[in-house]
């Protein structure tokens, strides 16, 4: 079966969008399926364009000319929906897959239906709630409800619904959608690698019995995360905790301000910025605690990040921010430590005592790893085959 995925970007793009992305359809491959992927004007791309990546083929979408926004979004879709009607001829799909955001799911639902395909819509994250993380406009506003309710239009009328996690699920379940002849799909991202780490990141980790040596978050500097507001307490923590070190993975817009925020903190805190895959692979092997605070906005109330799945299959604790969905992959004391999101000196005593409590930290991880063996990329993605199946 030939499957054309629609997304926003893909790789060489670095972002867990992407990355999660090329994982199902390297998985999907080594299933049989035949997939092929078709990118949005948000890759980039000057001009419609083919290249291949680790053996799949990926169709790029040339960008149309600049305008004001809501025209703007109406011609990219516009635009998505030629390629796709092009792509999905030239390769005879089977079936469209489209990945959120909406700006893919509707063109994507358009054109199958012109076509006599099925389609199936995996939803990540909500258009409506990203935008407003992002600024580009408020909750409740004219905007907002406009691209929720187009969000729901396509969820009802797609042949087939994924969704990522559990609180997406009950938020789409509210807006009374029933997927047709199939159960919801949970999708998840499990990823361990080999080290390939250079420099100061390359040290050898702390052993059993001595203090955390590193205390590791990583992801964007994105308003989400709070960069800003909990990097000095992880500082801090660092210092009451002889012999931890902090390292702060990822980029973004509030890069600079973290940078300054955690200058004073001198050797305790490596910031290395964004780094190559493969190496954010590796440092699952390195860290002794992964450290995930998040806002309690509406996005991370609902979306669960995939990171605590990664450290998990590693065999690493976590330490995290009660919000959301974090609840969602184990009960608080099995695998993880909470703390209250946004306060600082919160998280500062649950960093000290996972930095100084080895059999703590030895208990939590060890039992990260049985959970994580249930929710790896080969048993997530061959739950496509049955909703593909039932789909065609």
């Amino acid at each position: 079966m030939k499957v054309l995925h629609v997304r926003d970007h893909s790789l060489p793009i670095s972002s867990g969008y992407s990355y999660r992305s090329q994982s199902i359809v390297q998985h999907q491959k080594r299933l049989g399926l035949g997939p092929v992927v078709l990118t949005s004007l948000k890759h980039g791309s000057r001009a419609d364009a083919q290249e291949r990546i680790d053996d799949v083929t990926q169709y790029r979408t040339g960008a149309p000319a600049a305008a004001p926004p809501f025209v703007r979004e109406l011609l990219l879709m516009q635009r998505l929906a030629a390629r796709i009607t092009e792509v999905a001829r030239q390769e005879q799909v089977s079936l469209i897959h489209a990945h959120s955001l909406l700006l893919n799911g509707l063109p994507a639902l358009m054109v199958a239906r012109s076509l006599g395909l099925p389609v199936v819509y995996e939803v990540r994250r909500f258009w409506e709630d990203a935008a407003v993380s992002h600024g580009t406009f408020a909750q409740n506003s004219l905007r907002y409800g406009v691209s929720r309710a187009l969000e729901t239009a396509v969820l009802r009328r797609v042949d087939h619904v994924v969704t990522i996690c559990e609180g997406i699920r009950r938020e789409a379940a509210r807006r009374r959608i029933r997927p047709i002849g199939s159960q919801w799909c949970r999708t998840a991202s499990i990823r361990p690698g080999s080290s390939v780490l250079r420099g100061p990141l390359a040290s050898p980790t702390s052993s059993a019995s001595a203090p955390a040596r590193s205390l590791v978050t990583s992801g964007r500097s994105a308003p989400t995360k709070a960069y800003r507001s909990w990097s000095m307490p992880l500082g801090t923590s660092c210092g009451r905790s002889p012999g931890s070190q902090l390292l702060l993975v990822g980029s973004g817009r509030d890069e600079s301000a973290v940078r300054t925020a955690v200058r004073s903190a001198g050797r305790a805190v490596l910031f290395p910025g964004r780094l190559p895959q493969e190496q954010v692979r590796g440092l699952y092997t390195l860290l002794d605690v992964l450290v995930l605070p998040r806002r309690r906005i509406r996005l991370t109330e609902l979306v669960t990040p995939p990171k605590p799945l990664e450290a998990m299959a590693s065999a690493k604790p976590i330490l995290t921010s009660d919000v959301g969905e974090h609840a969602e992959l184990i009960t608080e004391g099995d695998t993880k430590l909470l703390f209250a999101a946004e306060d600082r000196e919160a998280l500062v005593v649950q960093a000290v005592r996972l930095g100084t409590e080895p059999q703590l930290r030895h208990r939590l991880g060890s039992r990260a790893r049985v959970v994580a063996a249930d929710r790896t990329w080969d048993q997530m993605v061959a739950r496509y085959l049955p909703l593909y199946a039932a789909a065609c």
